[in-house]
C-alpha cells in the first residue's frame, strides 16, 4: 500500500515563490501520511504566454530549482514528481520535463513530454522541443511501480498503454490544463478513461485557476475518484494497493484480452 497525494496550486514566474509553495504543500501531504506527492506541470515557472521569457527560465537538471525539489523530497522523506523547464545544451528550445525526486535526495526518474500542446490556439513547440521516444521511465515505492506523463499526453491513449506495458501500477500525471470551454470536462473524462482502460491508478495534479482548470484527482483502476480538489489550492490523498489492482484485473482482464499493441509512428 502506498499513500499518494496530488498538490494543486497556480504557479507563477517567481521560481523561489513556487518552490516555497511546493515545500508547504509537500509538507502538508507528508504530515497526513503521503509517500508520493505529485505536483503540477510547469511547477517551476508558469508565464501568461509562451515567449522568450519562458525559454530564459530554463535550467539544467543540476540547477537550483531541481536541487530545491531534491532537498524538499529529502527533508520530508517522500518521492516528489513535478514539472520543470529544462535547458538543452546547444538548443534554442527547451524541454518540458518531469522529475521524480527521491527521499535520498537523488533523481529517481526523468521524463520529457512527448506530445507538445499545439492545439486550442497554443503553440508549445515554438518554445519547447518534444522529448525523444524512449522506453518509459518508472520508479518503485513500497512495491508499486510509478510511471509519468504530462498534460497533453493525456489525449493520446497509447502513451499510457506503453507505460502500463513497462509495468506501471500508478500513473503520475502533472498538468497545466488550460481553462476553456469543455476543458474541465475533457480533463475529468480522460483521466478516468486512462485509469479504466489500463486498470491502473492515476494521480493527476493540475494547476488551479487562473493558470489551470483545477480538478486534480486520484482515480482507482475501476475509474472511481478516490480524492479530488475541485478549485482549491491544497492537497488530496488516497491509498493505492496492489490488491485493488489485482481485484479489478480479475473482473476486467482488458490488458490480457487486447489484440493490438502500440507501434511508434
Amino acid at each position: 500500500m502506498v499513500e499518494i497525494a496530488v498538490a494543486q496550486f497556480s504557479a507563477g514566474t517567481g521560481k523561489d515563490d513556487n518552490l516555497r509553495v511546493i515545500r508547504t504543500l509537500v509538507g502538508e501531504a507528508a504530515s497526513r501520511g503521503a509517500r508520493v506527492v505529485v505536483a503540477p506541470e510547469y511547477a517551476m515557472y508558469t508565464a501568461p504566454r509562451l515567449d522568450a521569457g519562458v525559454a530564459a527560465s530554463a535550467e539544467p537538471l543540476d540547477g537550483p530549482f531541481v536541487s530545491g525539489l531534491l532537498a524538499v523530497a529529502a527533508e520530508v522523506g517522500v518521492h516528489l514528481v513535478a514539472g520543470v523547464n529544462e535547458s538543452l545544451p546547444g538548443d534554442d528550445r527547451i524541454s518540458n520535463t518531469l522529475v521524480a525526486a527521491a527521499p535520498d535526495g537523488t533523481l529517481a526518474a526523468v521524463y520529457r513530454k512527448l506530445h507538445l500542446y499545439d492545439a486550442f490556439g497554443y503553440r508549445e513547440s515554438d518554445v519547447y522541443r518534444a522529448g525523444p521516444i524512449t522506453d518509459p521511465v518508472t520508479f518503485t515505492v513500497d512495491g508499486l511501480t510509478f510511471g509519468m506523463q504530462t498534460c497533453y499526453d493525456l489525449r493520446f491513449p497509447e502513451v499510457t498503454r506503453r507505460i502500463v506495458d513497462a509495468g506501471a501500477d500508478v500513473l503520475a500525471l502533472p498538468a497545466q490544463w488550460v481553462p476553456g470551454p469543455l476543458k474541465e470536462d475533457h480533463w475529468a473524462t480522460l483521466v478516468r478513461a486512462r485509469a479504466i482502460e489500463n486498470t491502473i491508478y492515476v494521480a493527476a495534479a493540475d494547476q488551479s485557476a487562473r493558470t489551470g482548470s483545477g480538478c486534480s484527482m486520484i482515480v482507482d483502476p475501476m475509474g472511481v475518484v478516490l480524492a479530488a480538489l475541485g478549485e482549491r489550492v491544497g492537497t488530496a490523498r488516497a491509498e493505492a494497493t496492489a490488491d485493488r489492482i489485482a481485484q479489478v484485473r480479475a473482473v476486467n482482464p482488458a490488458l490480457t484480452l487486447r489484440r493490438f499493441g502500440v507501434a511508434e509512428r
